[in-house]
């Protein structure tokens, strides 16, 4: 299968690498790699060669969060679209956690907003030494809200709130310690340890795991269409505040928005 924004590559032991591949755009999140996600998700999850996905972006940056004329757009839109915009990244989110196989995040670079969503729905996801991370959406007047079940899933409520609302940028060994990474390594060492991961499965049973991960998913944090719903409700009640208004408008205008103390 052939993508614009994305590499789906599989090898003859049946290991998938998926590369978020905009590296001029930092791999950030537009409405065509979202769509190409979804389709992506949806293959990989009904191929029966395939045994382990590995999620992973080109170039410096793992994803970057949302494409900033994506972004545009959706300041420019009405509420049903911005609304049906955010479905599309929501689901997206929920086929890749869903997804009926080992999903092992190579996190090579930093990660911004959406990209810690992408991070917190891989079943494991290693870090490179120097990367930086942040849920910098209350900037814009934005919330995290599409990515938030598998944020608070990842990290739990507790360590979620030291980061989540401060847009604070922290580093890789913040990110292990809240459970977004499971571990840090250097990146002459970062495909090693991502092989250290895949290794395993290879001896195990492919239904077996996929039932298994069904299983944990059961019993874990409920993320349903009515929290699904709820969370695309919230970002489309943000996105009509005067807040937002200001944050974004602010944004493309390269200048601080009024709430913001000059340091």
């Amino acid at each position: 299968m052939s993508y614009e924004t994305l590499l789906v590559d599989t090898d003859a032991r049946g290991v998938a690498t998926l590369t978020l591949n905009r590296p001029e755009k930092h791999n950030s999140l537009s409405g065509l790699m979202i769509d190409e996600l979804s389709e992506a998700a949806a293959n990989l999850a009904q191929d029966e060669a395939v045994r382990v996905v590995v999620l992973t972006g080109a170039g410096s940056s793992f994803c970057a969060g949302g494409d900033l004329g994506w972004m545009r757009r959706q300041f420019e839109a009405d509420r049903d679209t911005r609304m049906h915009e955010a479905r599309k990244l929501a689901m997206m989110l929920h086929a890749l956690n869903e997804l009926p196989k080992p999903l092992i995040g190579r996190i090579q670079g930093q990660a911004f907003g959406g990209g810690i969503g992408m991070m917190s729905i891989c079943d494991t996801a290693i870090a490179v030494e120097g990367a930086r991370f942040g849920l910098t959406e209350v900037r814009l007047g934005l919330i995290p809200a599409t990515i938030s079940p598998y944020v608070l899933a990842r990290m739990g409520e507790g360590k979620a709130r030291r980061v989540f609302m401060s847009a604070r940028i922290f580093d890789a060994g913040e990110a292990k310690a809240l459970d977004l990474a499971a571990s840090v390594v250097p990146e002459k060492e970062l495909d090693a340890a991502i092989e250290a991961e895949i290794k395993p499965y290879l001896t195990a049973a492919p239904a077996a795991v996929a039932a298994s991960k069904a299983l944990a998913r059961s019993l874990g944090t409920p993320i349903t269409p009515a929290v699904i719903d709820d969370t695309i409700r919230r970002l489309a009640d943000t996105w009509e505040t005067p807040e937002a208004q200001e944050g974004i408008s602010a944004f493309f205008d390269k200048r601080k928005p009024a709430w913001a103390i000059k340091r």
